[in-house]
């Protein structure tokens, strides 16, 4: 690799400097340049070529396993190591932020449902289980708050909405989309913590009026909306992290954009053995009339 380095940038720096800084000989950076390249090299470059575009195509968020599964996916058949040494090789990385969020605001007077999701983040049909929860994104214009609701049949996004402030005004809107878009079938079961937006006489008297079965987690654990949580961390990782928003809008244009263009319809799924939550609704089209 170091003589490769050299070979790249000798255009811009003495050989002899080069090899002196990457403590190799100029005689053996010659005999080197003048071995013909092996297969393997040339398959490595071509790899390399492959994987840069997967990067760049996907937002440069994937890390080895995503741009592993799409080379699979495309016919190009490689180890999972060797993706991760290329990766290495070229500097692609996907890393991780931390954001700050405001914590949830519970009503100690509230209604609380039981947890009847418990912990079951599979679905064997589309619209049977649906979870949901809010997040805060930081802009220079102060928060701008989201609500989110994913199916857990196929991790789709199906219903959101964004505003100014956190309040039962901005779930009810998530959940108004959703229903608009899917018509699940009576008995959705339909989980949430205990914010007070969720434990509002508002949102609980909607949800009883589309015979919705209510589910809660139980007070500070994440753990019992993780699928929710999983969410987040990749809008955060991938979206909201990887900028700084001077205003609102600029904000809301950058999520809507991450979960209609890229997370629904592109973006590879772990639990969906590596496909996007729209390739697996369409994969199983005879479970979703």
């Amino acid at each position: 690799m170091r003589f490769a380095f050299i070979a790249e940038h000798s255009q811009q720096y003495p050989v002899t400097l080069l090899c002196q800084a990457l403590d190799v000989s100029v005689s053996g950076y010659y005999a080197w340049k003048q071995r013909p390249t092996s297969e393997h090299c040339r398959e490595d470059a071509r790899l390399s070529a492959e994987i840069q575009q997967i990067f760049l195509d996907h937002r440069q968020v994937y890390g080895s396993p995503r741009i592993h599964a799409v080379l699979k996916a495309r016919g190009m058949h490689c180890s999972r190591k060797r993706v991760v040494r290329l990766m290495q090789q070229l500097g692609l990385s996907a890393g991780r932020k931390r954001s700050r969020k405001p914590t949830t605001k519970s009503d100690p007077r509230a209604r609380f449902a039981p947890n009847r999701l418990n912990r079951e983040f599979s679905a064997e049909e589309p619209n049977s289980k649906w979870v949901t929860d809010t997040k805060a994104v930081e802009t220079a214009e102060g928060w701008l708050y989201l609500a989110v609701i994913l199916d857990l049949f196929s991790r789709m996004v199906v219903g959101w909405a964004m505003a100014a402030t956190e309040d039962e005004q901005l779930v009810e809107l998530a959940l108004r989309m959703a229903i608009a878009q899917r018509h699940p079938p009576t008995g959705l079961l339909h989980h949430s913590d205990r914010g007070s937006e969720f434990t509002s006489d508002r949102y609980l008297a909607l949800e009883a009026s589309l015979n919705i079965e209510v589910s809660m987690s139980r007070t500070a654990n994440c753990y019992d909306n993780a699928a929710m949580e999983s969410f987040f961390a990749s809008l955060t990782k991938e979206c909201t992290d990887r900028r700084r928003f001077k205003t609102r809008q600029e904000a809301r244009s950058a999520i809507f954009e991450y979960v209609e263009c890229f997370y629904n319809p592109i973006r590879f799924h772990s639990t969906l053995q590596y496909v996007s939550p729209v390739a697996f609704e369409q994969a199983n089209e005879s479970k979703m009339s």
